[in-house]
């Protein structure tokens, strides 16, 4: 199988993919929400109604960044780092660092600024303390859905143009801020610098290890330990919890592998 040069993708690619995938949720949630029933209450969009437009944004993401992959060469899950890990020991060590080096970064911010941080608006809207149907509906756009979509893009696609074009380092800081800007609809303000920084690391991650997997991973953990915490779970439903992302996440990538051989034209 064939692999299109990522580095063929325009550098204006990445930005263009963002500014895509905003306007496809945009649009495509304004249309779910119109025809989902109850959708608004109070002036407030619903649970259901935030999640639905939610996944909607994060599809846009990945559509955009297909969309304008496709017009380079035919796409293959390998472009946007969907590869094994060069080295699994590597990889392994990677994941917990990364996730303890965000943490440490994000409580030396939050002690500057003398600020938890917490997001509890965000877990509310998206039906996170609604009963069992919302959290685990909010677990899995959180955990799961979130991970795999932003990673793709930001990551797998915006990361490698701008590293194409400027180098590594560069690319990674400014992934990152694109990051922590992107969520500044939804989080607090003060929520995000530790998400450019989040971003950063996700960068360093998957230059270290040369798979989006990777960073999926630690996406994932990630996302589960901070929802935990403002769910105030035990460490044994946060476990659980990361445990439950992480094998969903496996089914969704390996069947998104599967159509992709299946749809993929043999060469010869």
């Amino acid at each position: 199988m064939s692999e299109a040069p990522e580095s063929r993708w325009p550098v204006w690619y990445g930005p263009l993919a963002l500014v895509m995938g905003l306007l496809f949720g945009i649009v495509g949630g304004g249309i779910a929400v119109a025809v989902l029933p109850h959708s608004v209450h109070g002036g407030d969009l619903s649970a259901t109604a935030t999640d639905v437009a939610t996944v909607i944004q994060d599809l846009g993401f990945v559509a955009a960044a297909v969309i304008l992959a496709a017009r380079v060469a035919p796409v293959r899950p390998s472009q946007f780092g969907l590869v094994r890990p060069r080295s699994l020991w590597r990889a392994v060590v990677l994941v917990p660092a990364a996730l303890v080096l965000v943490f440490l970064l994000a409580e030396l911010w939050f002690a500057a600024v003398h600020s938890s941080g917490e997001e509890k608006q965000l877990v509310k809207q998206i039906g996170g303390n609604s009963g069992t149907v919302g959290v685990l509906a909010a677990s899995a756009l959180v955990c799961v859905v979130a991970p795999i979509c932003e990673e793709t893009l930001f990551r797998g696609f915006i990361f490698r143009t701008l590293a194409n074009w400027r180098g590594a380092w560069p690319a990674a800081i400014a992934t990152g801020i694109l990051f922590g800007l992107v969520h500044g609809v939804s989080a607090p303000a003060v929520d995000l610098v530790p998400l450019a920084l989040l971003g950063v690391v996700l960068c360093w991650v998957y230059q270290a290890t040369g798979s989006i997997y990777t960073g999926m991973v630690v996406h994932m953990a990630n996302n589960a330990l901070a929802f935990g915490s403002l769910e105030n779970w035990g460490a044994g439903r946060v476990v659980a919890l990361m445990a439950g992302a992480l094998a969903i996440g496996t089914l969704v990538l390996g069947a998104v592998s599967l159509a992709s051989d299946r749809w993929t034209p043999a060469t010869g």
